[in-house]
């Protein structure tokens, strides 16, 4: 053979070992497995994955994983995993970046949820950040008590403010058969809001159910495809308040609208497949309560959603406008109230409380009947510091969105910036951009 021929071979055989080898590790990769190993562990804990949409080998593999591998060995994969995570950060570009820290902090829940799957009891605290990313700062119940002392002026009548307070917000509940209208315009006008500032995906729609047995409110299946199933649960009489709460929360900028631009412009647009999943003991639920709760506000700011509830909702639930303006000055201050609820949570979670305790305090503080203290209270029997979520998350995403300036087109394009991205809450302290 001529050494012409050997320098000719040289490049052929460097061309050859060079495709025989190992593909380099990337946050592709990693997210693949990340979706593997959420899906392994929702085979553990019930209702641990609230939406998956993504490949359905993907999801066989993650069950299989599931049913052949013990707590352990899925907490050590997690941990593992996370570190691979950090890794691949060092030196990506500002997008991986964001991305990278976005699966490291779910995979530091995941690791959360796991411990406590083995057995693991932590404090509330202890939990809220490593479930959702951050330590909450809650007051005493004391420091609510001037709240109170306010909302005893408004409302009128002798006897135990609670009592009242009860009395007065039944007089505008909804009927059982006007449910539905009231709730279908309601979801209509926080759509049309929100659609001046959000393009929505074209053939976007969800399914609205009624049903009981629940210890929530309202929740927001979302199936994929632009697609959501809500359910309203109507154990207790609703009223009219909750109309544009739960059609802004779950819907319109809230629940809805967050999966859809996730799954349009990152599982999508950027074939993000970990965005395809999405656990609900997780840094994500803290800015999915977050924006679903202030996009309330977003969508009616001001005296739009007092004037909105009084012209169209009112007429179809077939009640009176005359005190309207009253009840809306009474559902502004009971939102003073919230964090009262975490106190209560905290306090329950860490056993220094009854339930029965937790439950005259929720009644005292939440200015609200036995049966309604007693939901609230099953909810956080089931879901422990998850309630963080709603009243801090919505003070974050506020104090982050109206930072960036006063104008709408100004707090809908910060809106959109942590709907639409890899947003975990350490994000929310940057000014959104």
């Amino acid at each position: 053979m001529s050494a012409r021929s050997l320098l000719l071979l040289v490049p052929l055989a460097l061309a050859a070992s060079t495709s025989s080898a190992a593909p380099r590790d990337n946050l592709n990769s990693a997210a693949r497995d990340f979706v593997r190993l959420e899906l392994a562990v929702g085979e553990k804990e019930d209702g641990y994955i609230d939406a998956y949409y993504g490949p359905a080998a993907l999801k066989a593999e993650g069950q299989r994983l599931g049913k052949r591998l013990s707590l352990p060995e899925l907490q050590r994969r997690a941990e593992q995993l996370r570190a691979r995570v950090d890794r691949l950060r060092r030196g990506a570009s500002p997008q991986n970046v964001r991305r990278a820290r976005f699966l490291s902090a779910q995979l530091t829940a995941a690791v959360t949820r796991l411990r406590m799957l083995r057995g693991e009891r932590l404090s509330f605290d202890d939990e809220a950040l490593g479930l959702f990313g951050l330590r909450p700062q809650l007051k005493p119940l004391a420091a609510y008590d001037p709240i109170l002392a306010k909302i005893d002026k408004l409302v009128p009548g002798n006897g135990p403010l609670p009592d009242r307070v009860d009395a007065f917000q039944d007089r505008f509940l909804i009927k059982t058969e006007r449910l539905r209208p009231v709730f279908d315009a309601a979801i209509a006008g926080c759509k049309s809001q929100t659609a001046e500032h959000i393009k929505l995906p074209k053939g976007e729609r969800f399914d609205l159910a009624f049903v009981t047995g629940k210890s929530w409110s309202g929740y927001n299946y979302y199936q994929g495809g632009y697609h959501s199933k809500i359910e309203v649960n109507t154990d207790l009489p609703i009223r009219i308040s909750r109309a544009v709460d739960l059609g802004c929360h779950e819907g319109y900028p809230g629940h809805h609208v967050y999966n859809m631009l996730l799954e349009r412009i990152l599982t999508r647009g950027r074939d993000w497949v970990e965005f395809t999943i999405y656990p609900l003991y997780s840094p994500q639920s803290f800015i999915a309560e977050g924006t679903a709760n202030y996009g309330i506000e977003l969508a009616f700011p001001g005296n739009e959603r007092a004037t909105f509830e009084r012209d169209i909702l009112y007429p179809l639930a077939g009640l009176s406008s005359a005190d309207a303006d009253s009840y809306a000055a009474l559902q502004g201050a009971l939102r003073q109230l919230s964090g009262a609820r975490f106190t209560i949570a905290s306090d329950f979670v860490d056993g220094r409380i009854t339930r029965d305790q937790a439950i005259e305090l929720t009644q005292r503080y939440g200015l609200m009947s036995r049966p309604r203290a007693e939901q609230v209270v099953a909810f956080t029997e089931h879901y422990r510091a998850y309630v963080i979520n709603y009243g801090l998350g919505q003070a974050m995403v506020r104090a982050a969105i109206e930072a960036t300036g006063s104008t709408p087109a100004a707090r809908w394009a910060a809106m959109w910036w942590i709907l639409s991205g890899p947003t975990i809450p350490e994000n929310l302290a940057v000014p959104a951009g």
